[in-house]
């Protein structure tokens, strides 16, 4: 009979697999509860949520120039999503009659106002983006588990918080931290980095969430960036009312 020999690299390599399989299995139960944590969080807010209206502004700059702001009255519709309602008056519409200087800049103006509308386009795509992110979802969270797409760790900088790292979780290749309070059992912040329709038009969002008084959890407030085009975006909430 022939012997086999094994070296010592091949039984060391081996050892750190086993190692690293038996950590992930070790972690299993601790990763399934602090997905669960969450899950029961993120319900149990939109649910309190659901009692409160509140005001959001949108700031849209674009290359560090304002460029438009917005203010809505916000509350949770029957089908559990946002409904708006500005709060802002109608600008009022400029007169078709005007002089021969105006005649002649309307091509100019024409130019500008698709201009306009171009960015308004991607500026709207962007916050539909986020909105598939925020709040997370209890289907999308399930999906990341059963693909393994979700990693568990302390957060960076914090004591007792701890962070859950989502992969490919709307789109392939994107990224999602979560850092979560177990102590308060509310969501501290997201930090998400996507893209529209091509992976080079890279989409970056901070969001930082805050508690009411004897309330629920809620965001309050969002930093977009659209980065090729320059154009960003900041949600501020705020003046939150029971309803």
């Amino acid at each position: 009979m022939k012997e086999v020999r094994v070296g010592r690299n091949t039984l060391r390599i081996a050892g750190i697999i086993l190692n690293a399989v038996g950590l992930v299995f070790s972690q299993a139960p601790e990763m399934q509860q602090k997905i669960a944590e969450l899950k029961q969080a993120v319900a149990s807010n939109k649910q309190a949520l659901a009692q409160y209206t509140w005001v959001e502004q949108v700031t849209i700059s674009l290359k560090g120039e304002q460029k438009k702001q917005q203010n809505f009255q916000v509350r949770i519709g029957p089908d559990g999503k946002p409904q708006k309602q500005s709060l802002d008056q109608a600008q009022p519409q400029q007169s078709a009659n005007g002089d021969a200087r105006r005649r002649r800049g309307r091509v100019k103006e024409h130019v500008v106002e698709k201009k306009k509308e171009e960015y308004k386009d991607y500026a709207d795509s962007i916050k539909s983006l986020i909105e598939q992110y925020v709040p997370p979802e209890k289907e999308m969270i399930e999906q990341a588990k059963a693909k393994g797409n979700i990693e568990v760790s302390p957060a960076p900088g914090s004591d007792g918080n701890y962070q859950l790292v989502f992969t490919n979780y709307v789109k392939p290749g994107d990224k999602m931290a979560i850092v979560f309070d177990k102590a308060r059992n509310a969501i501290v912040s997201v930090a998400i980095n996507s893209y529209l329709d091509d992976p080079k038009d890279v989409i970056t969002a901070e969001i930082q969430f805050s508690s009411l008084p004897g309330g629920p959890n809620h965001v309050a407030s969002v930093a977009i960036n659209g980065v090729s085009k320059q154009l960003a975006i900041a949600i501020q909430n705020g003046n939150y009312q029971r309803l």
